[in-house]
């Protein structure tokens, strides 16, 4: 096949004519791709790091609350369970004690007026406490110049001790009885016996000391007034009459006061088998309507067995009695020492 070449001019031409219908189109794709933005995505940032705290300011509408600090616990002790608790001796015994004996001066010892003389009593450690600090008080009755206190010798349980206390006698005649009680280092009294006391008691001059038979006794006029007083004394506090003092009943309350101290007993039966009714009509008092209270100790100790008895402080305080006799015996052989009766009568 033969080929035809066209003139150069002719391909020139032909070039500028491709050229011219060609470049409009160029720059119409230049254009476009000006306009149009291609963007990167953001780089990734590391959000802020947060405060340590955060405080914020608002208006109050309740009151602030205070939250306590926490406190951590307190570790408790490992005990060792090879290791035995012994618990105090001091703190979980029992006190007790008993009179063995008036190592001088036994009840009733006569002496001389205005004499100084020195009593000792032997006591025992019947209980479980060890007694160190214990000591020897003056309660009440008639001190004959006694200390208030004196110290005990260190006791151990079981054991004895001696203890002595100096004194001087009463100028006048008559019998005369200072009361005592033991008392722990607390100060608390150590019960001894029955009236949780313990006496001296001595004669000055010819005293009052009476032989009945076997029975040897004494009386104490001194305080046979005393508690006459205290019972007319508790009346007008509650308002009743102070009774008045009858002879013949008198005669039947020391009648039975003897009775019960030289025969050891204490109740309203005599050892005759008699009743309080049956005495006062052979004392010859005749009013139908009587009673009668027991006691034993001092005439304060008396008063606060009837305070502690409701049926017999209203007998005391009965408004239909007006009369009274009291009698009192003290026999130092007999289980509680002093005895006392009163009987009242009235219509």
């Amino acid at each position: 096949m033969k080929r035809t070449y066209l003139p150069i001019s002719d391909k020139v031409e032909s070039i500028e004519l491709m050229f011219k219908k060609i470049l409009p189109t160029l720059l119409f794709l230049l254009t476009l791709t000006s306009c149009v933005k291609v963007s990167s995505p953001p780089a990734e940032t590391a959000p802020p790091a947060p405060p340590l705290f955060v405080t914020s300011t608002l208006p109050p509408t309740k009151p602030a609350l205070t939250v306590p600090t926490p406190i951590p616990p307190t570790p408790s002790p490992t005990l060792d369970p090879s290791i035995t608790r012994t618990p105090d001796p001091q703190s979980s015994c029992r006190d007790s004690a008993v009179l063995v004996e008036d190592v001088t001066f036994p009840d009733n010892t006569r002496v001389s007026a205005g004499g100084k003389f020195t009593k000792t009593w032997k006591l025992q450690n019947s209980g479980t406490c060890a007694w160190t600090g214990y000591s020897v008080a003056f309660v009440n009755g008639d001190r004959m110049n006694s200390p208030d206190s004196v110290p005990l010798p260190d006791t151990e349980k079981g054991g004895t001790v001696e203890v002595s206390v100096k004194l001087t006698a009463p100028s006048t005649d008559g019998t005369y009885r200072g009361n005592f009680e033991l008392r722990n280092a607390s100060g608390e009294r150590v019960p001894m016996g029955v009236e949780s006391i313990f006496w001296v008691q001595v004669i000055v001059g010819a005293g009052s000391e009476v032989v009945s038979g076997n029975c040897i006794y004494t009386v104490n006029n001194e305080y046979v007034q005393a508690l006459i007083e205290l019972i007319n004394q508790a009346r007008t506090d509650a308002g009743r009459a102070p009774l008045i003092v009858n002879q013949q009943l008198m005669s039947a309350a020391q009648e039975h006061s003897l009775d019960m101290a030289c025969n050891d007993f204490l109740r309203h039966s005599g050892s005759d088998g008699s009743w309080v009714g049956v005495r006062i009509l052979r004392s010859g008092y005749s009013n139908p309507y009587y009673r009668e209270l027991l006691a034993i100790g001092l005439p304060q100790d008396a008063i606060h067995q009837w305070k502690n008895e409701p049926d017999q402080w209203m007998t005391l305080l009965n408004s239909r009695l007006t009369e009274i006799g009291v009698g009192y015996v003290y026999n130092k052989f007999s289980s509680y020492g002093g005895y006392w009766t009163v009987d009242m009568g009235g219509q």
